[in-house]
């Protein structure tokens, strides 16, 4: 892994995936990532590039021709990433097409991604590029990190709950076996600020929001002041989920969602996806904050 540190903070991220798998507060002496414990769930935070969840039948539609990309895209578990630390306050990492890409995922990307340390948190940055001269590329994107819950010792999972910046109402998605998104929706959020969490909450997959106004959401606890809140302010949906009775949650903003049951596998046509014109680049980011 790779690591920096700051007056406040100290960050490692895997070189494998571009995992962030630490996020340490000097001043609490607390770590909030999740420590990927294989026996529940063996991540930290996957990157989620160029799609998010998965595709129906383990495969998109472009042009006529049939590909496949993994589950949650190819920046997961990738070993073959070009990774730096630029200066004392930022990791990065790179990947870009090749031959044997333009397989699988037919368009001429880079996709760059940089941790910024910052007095308060951490930024992830995401800088996408279509080296294509002529044609469009198509990309979802999206975060997956999962944060300790509870912070601390000598709490319980049922002392924390998700706080929006705004009251929401907004419904749920269900999630099929393969990891569609049904056609059915379940009311959920009802004029709210807060979701309670407990230990059957995401019993039935992950919840699911498009609708969501805040731009920030925040893991509290009701026993003290420490908080750690993630901006999505540049996401379209947002994902909350964990294994059922484990002790995290993860927090997800997301540029684009898994394929609909009823997906055409047109892969231009797909919910969420992003179009990016010839020769363009788009710069993404969200924040995670740490209030003591």
């Amino acid at each position: 892994m790779l690591t920096i540190q700051n007056s406040s903070f100290k960050i490692s991220v895997t070189r494998v995936g571009a995992e962030l798998c630490s996020l340490f507060s000097k001043s609490t002496n607390t770590e909030f990532m999740w420590q990927a414990n294989p026996s529940i769930w063996g991540s930290y935070a996957p990157v989620l590039f160029p799609i998010i969840g998965c595709l129906k039948d383990g495969k998109f539609l472009f042009e006529g021709n049939a590909y496949s990309v993994p589950k949650h895209g190819f920046i997961r578990n990738n070993t073959t990433l070009e990774s730096n630390i630029i200066g004392e306050n930022c990791i990065e990492f790179r990947s870009k097409y090749t031959e044997e890409s333009l397989k699988d995922y037919p368009f001429n990307y880079e996709f760059i991604i940089r941790y910024i340390l910052q007095e308060d948190g951490v930024k992830v940055e995401h800088t996408i590029i279509n080296h294509d001269t002529q044609n469009p590329m198509y990309f979802s994107l999206g975060g997956h990190p999962g944060f300790n819950c509870p912070f601390f010792e000598n709490e319980k999972y049922e002392d924390y709950f998700i706080e929006f910046e705004v009251p929401e109402t907004d419904e749920t998605w269900l999630v099929s076996k393969e990891g569609l998104i049904e056609n059915e929706s379940i009311s959920y959020l009802k004029d709210t600020k807060t979701l309670p969490l407990h230990s059957e909450i995401f019993a039935k997959d992950a919840l699911i929001f498009k609708k969501l106004q805040s731009k920030n959401v925040t893991l509290k606890s009701k026993n003290h002041s420490v908080a750690l809140t993630v901006d999505i302010s540049e996401f379209d949906y947002v994902g909350l989920w964990a294994k059922p009775n484990a002790p995290f949650v993860c927090i997800e903003p997301w540029l684009g969602i898994s394929d609909a049951v009823n997906t055409s596998q047109d892969f231009t046509q797909k919910e969420g996806i992003q179009r990016l014109e010839a020769g363009d680049t788009k710069v993404i980011s969200f924040e995670i904050k740490i209030e003591n």
